[in-house]
């Protein structure tokens, strides 16, 4: 079940809401349907992009890194953008739609680019689409209580998770036989219906109130937000793009063919942990959780760099996939538990634009340390001592108690 039998009540700060339990159902269903959809054109592209980069547009790591670190700043920043304005103008569908529609644009750009350089707008717009993740948790967080969050958000990653995996099957078959150009024209499908579903089958709520809302300052969040939100910025470093991980299966030994199989693997396994990850939040607390998911980073870190061996790269994505699927629910959850609740859009757009801040850098740095030193060890390595130092941060934070 995804909300209560019952009618309840949700505080946000001086407002009470009476939440409908088939309200709640049908708009977490929707936005579950509209994910699946929209992640399964994404992972149709995603699953074979770093080769296309590489192997077809000729970029080099260092290239990968930028393209991909502008692409993770943007979302970012259309977050931050998105969950301000959803909270001053107290309206947040028209960004959620626009948002997938974005992302199906791009990919009418991906087929007809010939040069990396020539990727980078399209990547950006694609990117920017990620404006829909704030409003659209925040939409998420209006409609549930602690009882009920993390199993919300977990249900939402699942919906995303499962989408991945299906668009990877797809790309593996079509892969054989079509060009990439040709299946990201067919990736911008499914985004299309995700666009259309959101606009009709989802009601928005009127505002609550008509305040104008003119932004928070950094010191109305308590401290352990801001603790959570260093501790997250330093992980995000770590965490760089999943296409060094592609890639440095692809230099060990994994043919090109096979990586996207990798791939696969590692959505399958995310799909299957992020619901029970957000139903662990909502029962133990999130700092076990996220506990969790740093330490299968480390182990990937730790993997990746020092094998050859198929079954332990496999692992490697395994532990990637645990990573993942407990990480983005758990993220999440946390935020919304400790964000001010009238503003909390505005907090998760905030954050994104933080952690866009830092994914720039972080694959760009990546992409920098492997080419410089001509392997993945030295990135790998740097990540696991960014993981290792977050995980201190953790055991420094505060949650609500579990009631």
């Amino acid at each position: 079940m995804l909300a209560h039998r019952a009618p309840f009540v949700v505080h946000r700060g001086a407002m009470t809401v009476v939440v409908s339990p088939g309200e709640t159902k049908r708009v977490v269903r929707t936005f579950g349907v509209a994910s699946f959809l929209h992640d399964m054109g994404a992972d149709m592209v995603f699953s074979i992009w770093p080769l296309f980069l590489r192997n077809t547009l000729g970029a080099s790591m260092t290239a990968v890194g930028l393209v991909d670190g502008i692409g993770d700043a943007f979302v970012a920043l259309s977050q931050a953008v998105s969950g301000y304005y959803s909270d001053r103008l107290r309206k947040r569908k028209v960004f959620v739609w626009m948002g997938y529609l974005f992302g199906a644009i791009a990919r009418f750009g991906y087929a007809y680019a010939h040069t990396w350089q020539a990727i980078i707008p399209f990547r950006i717009l694609d990117r920017s689409g990620k404006m829909r993740g704030s409003p659209r948790d925040a939409i998420i967080a209006d409609l549930s209580t602690n009882a009920n969050r993390g199993r919300h958000f977990g249900f939402q990653r699942a919906m995303d998770n499962f989408g991945a995996v299906t668009g990877v099957l797809i790309a593996l078959v079509l892969i054989r036989f079509l060009e990439y150009r040709t299946i990201f024209l067919l990736a911008a499908i499914p985004s299309i219906l995700a666009t259309v579903l959101v606009v009709f089958a989802v009601k928005e709520r009127k505002p609550e109130h008509n305040g104008l809302f003119r932004g928070i300052r950094l010191t109305d969040l308590s401290s352990d937000l801001q603790l959570f939100i260093l501790l997250n910025a330093v992980f995000n470093i770590a965490t760089f793009s999943y296409s060094f991980l592609l890639l440095a299966a692809n230099d060990h030994g994994i043919v090109t063919a096979s990586v996207p199989v990798l791939y696969l693997l590692f959505n399958i396994v995310a799909a299957a942990t992020s619901s029970p990850a957000g139903r662990l939040v909502d029962r133990i607390g999130g700092k076990t959780v996220f506990a969790v998911s740093m330490l299968a980073w480390a182990g990937v870190a730790l993997c990746m760099p020092f094998t050859s061996n198929a079954a332990v790269i496999a692992f490697a994505f395994v532990l990637y996939g645990v990573h993942k699927g407990f990480y983005d629910p758990v993220q999440r959850s946390m935020l919304a538990e400790l964000s001010p609740p009238e503003h909390v859009a505005s907090v998760f757009g905030g954050f994104q634009l933080i952690m866009g801040a830092v994914s720039l850098p972080s694959s760009l740095l990546a992409g920098w340390l492997w080419d410089a030193s001509g392997s993945s060890t030295l990135p790998f390595l740097f990540s696991f001592v960014l993981t290792a130092l977050g995980s201190l941060l953790l055991l420094c934070i505060r949650t609500p108690k579990r009631v």
